[in-house]
């Protein structure tokens, strides 16, 4: 072979063995500080730099601590990829499977949310720690497809001992990262992996295909969420004076009035309704929207009060939760585990824990991912008004409770302990 850097692209499988005995001489060579046979590929030879510079052992093992069961749900429920697992895995599972190979799915931090794919290929991997909860950033486990991508930013394949730990010579892995279009945040990587004798030049991409799809599904659904919030803003705005506009979570625009619409208004880690100074406008008052805020720029007459909230449950199998504030207000329907959720927190004007609130409605404190998972989805279009850590509304909104004529019907389908006990006091009183 010619003293250049191996092509990965243009090998074929019987290749990839020449090229993996090469490639162990290669790796042999470089970290005994010795001219290797050919120089190792850009992308990998920064990697092993790194882990030369972090002092990483290549003959460690690969174990590393996983994560506990409700931490790896929390993690999983709280990332966005969940939303797109259909696209992720539909796209490659099968093609894996038939290859010999498994799919993972990681966190930004590469920890190891999902995988699937060939079942004898999924036992082979628990060797090395590529399960469920397993840490796969390159200060983990060396240069490896799933680290390396992070740490590169790049969709990046590592063949045989092209890693840096020796335990994985015998593996071949290619990955690709994802990131959030709405803020172009990394959200994590997919990855493609299985023995070294399963390595085929297209499978970076092929990754590489995948990843993008889940960022346009990813960007069609946040179109659709600010039509959503479009939908409810116009009406507040037809009433405001002045100027003012409708934003998401992340600061993109879904209206404006009396003012020309920007794409993205930038918005600071630490944004709540009430008055705000932001760079780009000046003193704003804020109010919640569902999903997103309503910012009026250069208001100077004193603030009312930010939001009042009415959560009714007057009406059977029809509960509602309403938020209003100078502007104007929006209203959404709840479903059952959620008005019993909103009920406890309006009970409990300090705030519930997430254990506190598993026990409330499951009477069962350990219950904490269901819970969070549930406190999430309500958070996305209550931010404005609620709090966490812990749990509850807002300092300064004003909550009212419409309870049913008849306190045996307050959500009469409901077993929570918390809401079972209010029926039962209000019948003894």
């Amino acid at each position: 072979m010619r003293n250049t850097a191996l092509d990965m692209s243009r090998l074929s499988g019987a290749d990839a063995a020449q090229a993996a005995r090469v490639l162990h001489q290669v790796h042999a060579a470089t970290l005994a500080g010795r001219r290797p046979p050919v120089p190792p590929r850009p992308v990998i030879d920064a990697s092993w730099q790194r882990m030369m510079r972090l002092g990483l052992d290549p003959d460690r093992s690969t174990s590393s601590v996983l994560l506990r069961r409700d931490e790896l749900e929390h993690r999983r429920r709280s990332t966005v990829l969940g939303d797109v697992m259909g696209t992720l895995s539909g796209g490659l599972t099968a093609v894996a499977d038939a290859s010999l190979q498994i799919v993972v799915v990681t966190d930004c931090q590469g920890r190891v949310l999902w995988r699937e794919g060939n079942a004898g290929v999924l036992r082979k991997a628990g060797t090395i720690c590529l399960e469920e909860g397993a840490a796969w950033s390159e200060d983990s486990t060396g240069t490896n497809a799933i680290g390396t991508a992070l740490a590169a930013g790049r969709p990046v394949q590592v063949h045989s001992a092209e890693h840096f730990v020796h335990t994985l010579h015998d593996w071949t892995c290619a990955a690709a990262p994802v990131q959030d279009p709405r803020d172009g945040r990394l959200l994590g990587v997919v990855d493609v992996s299985g023995p070294a004798s399963s390595f085929h030049p297209a499978t970076l991409a092929l990754v590489r295909s995948v990843a993008r799809l889940a960022e346009a599904e990813l960007r069609e659904r946040h179109l659709r969420q600010v039509e959503r919030l479009r939908s409810v803003a116009a009406p507040i705005l037809c009433r405001v004076g002045g100027r003012a506009l409708a934003v998401d979570v992340h600061g993109w625009t879904a209206a404006a009035t009396g003012m020309a619409p920007v794409d993205r208004l930038p918005l600071p880690k630490s944004f709540r309704a009430g008055r705000v100074w932001l760079p780009s406008l000046g003193m704003c008052t804020v109010e919640p929207l569902p999903g997103g805020w309503l910012v009026r720029p250069g208001e100077s007459r004193p603030v009312e009060s930010a939001s009042r909230v009415v959560l009714d449950l007057s009406r059977d199998r029809r509960w509602t939760v309403s938020v209003s504030g100078p502007a104007g207000g929006w209203a959404r329907e709840l479903s059952p585990r959620h008005a019993e959720l909103l009920y406890v927190l309006a009970a409990h004007p300090r705030g519930r824990t997430a254990a506190e609130l598993a026990g409330d409605v499951f009477g069962d404190p350990t219950r904490t991912v269901t819970v969070r998972a549930e406190m999430s989805r309500i958070r996305r279009y209550l931010s404005g008004v609620l709090a966490h850590r812990p749990y509850r509304f807002g300092d300064e909104v004003d909550v009212q409770v419409v309870r049913p004529a008849d306190p045996a019907d307050l959500l009469p389908h409901s077993s929570a302990p918390a809401v079972v006990r209010a029926r039962a006091a209000s019948g003894s009183g």
